[in-house]
């Protein structure tokens, strides 16, 4: 009894006591208390910074393969995932949210991809406070990654029509930290793959990948049959895999080995102040167990807008099919959701059929006035990726281990 005691002490001050914590989330839950169902927004930032807002060491750029200064990428969220977690413990619900949906930001941030809804929201923050006569660095780093976190919260409450209860954010690092710790993650890849991009360079086949090769595997989007959703693919895969890793190992179960995941929370990790990790974990054993459906919520096309490379979406229709997949119903024919793979945790995909391709190809398609038009996204025509031309039939993962393209 001492020991588990002690042990529960040392858990509770290490994991709590040593996070970085946000009030990001503070005035935004609406609606009062709820059914005891969870809402967990998870962020990935696509930052070469740490949470102070301080360079990298060159070496971990190196490694990352992202680009040799610590200014590229600022601070979009590349990642954005819902994870739904009933209370009675039934199985998970994960949305992934494409990066480059077309939305209305909150805070008069205007039309545009909803990645962007953190970098805009911090940039003005920052500016409005130094108009004001604040000068210190940290001080206006932190102003402006709250005011980010809250416009990106915003922004997925907004377009999914729910609360957020509770969030996590991670930097670029944090993919390369997470798989070192845990001595390497297993991913399933249909197709031999090669990217100078994001120095993706895998063959066919089940692999276990070290911490640069997770980063190249979750960021390659060039070459890939659908670009950035295939990329929203990979990253789901990732997590699926990293969390069956964890259950089969025992990591969280033991203190020798939940030492080094402790440090890349400490070190990568951001939550709000009001999320206590400790009883999420004893609660949601449906997530630690992985056993998670993941989906990709629907696009209706492509378009170009200043420039850029838009997804067009129809925001009735996203609502509508995010309310029902979080409430446990099932997707229908209307939501191009496809039918779970055979093997590894349930990672539903969208359906990008012969007649979507043919019209992300060849039909321009609107979204606003100011909108200039465009074919198919850049990423498909990218001659620097390959892929083989097949996928191998003979390919299969071992339980835990969704296979991806």
């Amino acid at each position: 009894m001492l020991i588990a005691a002690g042990a529960g002490w040392y858990l509770n001050s290490s994991v709590l006591g040593g996070l970085a914590t946000s009030n990001a989330l503070a005035g935004l839950v609406r609606g009062g208390a709820r059914d005891g169902d969870l809402n967990i927004l998870l962020m990935g930032l696509d930052s070469r910074r740490d949470n102070d807002g301080g360079d990298l060491p060159a070496a971990t750029l190196a490694q990352l393969h992202a680009g040799s200064s610590s200014d590229v990428g600022g601070y979009n969220t590349n990642t954005l995932i819902l994870l739904h977690v009933p209370k009675d413990g039934s199985r998970a619900t994960a949305l992934s949210i494409p990066r480059d949906d077309d939305v209305d930001l909150p805070d008069g941030l205007g039309q545009h991809k909803i990645k962007e809804a953190y970098g805009r929201a911090k940039a003005a923050a920052e500016s409005a406070a130094t108009a004001s006569g604040t000068t210190d660095h940290a001080q206006l780093e932190q102003l402006g990654r709250e005011a980010g976190r809250k416009a990106a919260i915003e922004s997925v409450r907004d377009l999914l029509g729910v609360n957020v209860d509770h969030f996590a954010e991670v930097n670029l690092a944090g993919f390369y930290d997470l798989a070192n710790a845990l001595g390497g993650v297993r991913v399933c890849l249909r197709h031999a793959v090669q990217d100078r991009y994001s120095g993706a360079d895998f063959s066919a086949g089940v692999q276990s990948l070290d911490g640069a090769q997770s980063l190249a595997f979750v960021r390659q989007r060039h070459g890939l049959p659908n670009g950035d959703l295939d990329r929203t693919h990979r990253q789901q895969a990732f997590l699926a895999s990293a969390v069956h890793r964890l259950r089969s190992d025992g990591v969280l179960s033991d203190l020798g080995k939940i030492g080094p995941l402790l440090d890349v929370a400490h070190k990568d990790l951001v939550v709000d102040a009001g999320f206590d990790l400790l009883s999420f974990a004893r609660r949601a054993g449906a997530v630690t167990a992985g056993n998670v459906t993941f989906y990709t919520l629907p696009i209706e096309g492509y378009a170009m807008q200043d420039g850029e490379a838009v997804n067009v979406i129809d925001p009735v229709k996203v609502k509508q099919v995010a309310q029902r997949l979080l409430a446990g119903g099932m997707p229908t024919d209307a939501d191009s959701v496809s039918a779970a793979p055979a093997t590894g945790p349930e990672i539903p995909q969208i359906a990008q059929d012969e007649a979507m391709q043919k019209k992300a190809t060849q039909k321009e398609v609107p979204t606003h006035a100011s909108t200039r038009h465009s074919s198919r996204t850049k990423q498909a025509a990218t001659p620097a990726t390959s892929a083989s031309a097949s996928p191998d039939p003979s390919i299969s993962a071992p339980p835990g281990v969704p296979c991806v393209d």
